[in-house]
């Protein structure tokens, strides 16, 4: 009879633990699931996107590189007086530094995911012409990444005028 109370509590057990197994395995589930869903929600998509959507804005892109190249030519001019100045204000300068490279590569990424990648296809007019321009301001980008020299932002606003007469032509046709 004891062995009989036993083995019945003993089987009691046996499927409390399987149940439990049931839910641990069922709440890690749910656990992973609800992991992604909050990474997926917080990730943030770097390009304007690759499906292709067909979803595209040229001339805004164009105004945010415009403005790209203002904040860099901002930045430089902050640099060189925060260099000059006494005591030098290091944090500033680190900063208005990091804010410069920032726009020069968000620059960068905008040419060359935007334009090159989705935009300027192979069989486009005056296909040449437009990649030398757009290769020509990803270098002055990277120019002003290297130096204070405004020289590079004048070069890029001057190639980003001719890049925008010639992208645009088309349109004016």
């Amino acid at each position: 009879m004891i062995q009989e109370l036993l083995n019945g509590n003993l089987l009691q057990e046996e499927k409390n633990l399987k149940m439990e197994e049931g839910n641990m395995e069922k709440r890690c589930f749910q656990f992973m699931i609800m992991i992604l869903c909050i990474f997926f929600a917080t990730f943030k998509a770097f390009a304007h996107c690759e499906v292709p959507c067909g979803i595209y804005d040229d001339k805004a892109r164009i105004t945010m590189i415009s403005e790209h190249i203002t904040t860099i030519e901002k930045s430089m001019k902050e640099i060189v007086v925060l260099q000059d100045s006494k005591p030098i204000d290091y944090n500033q300068l680190v900063r208005w530094i990091a804010n410069k490279d920032k726009h020069a590569d968000e620059l960068q990424h905008i040419v060359s995911q935007y334009f090159l990648t989705q935009r300027i296809k192979p069989d486009s007019e005056k296909y040449g012409e437009k990649l030398v321009l757009l290769h020509k301001m990803l270098v002055d980008s990277m120019k002003c990444k290297q130096t204070t020299d405004i020289a590079h932002v004048a070069s890029l606003r001057n190639l980003l005028k001719e890049f925008q007469t010639l992208y645009f032509e088309e349109d004016r046709k």
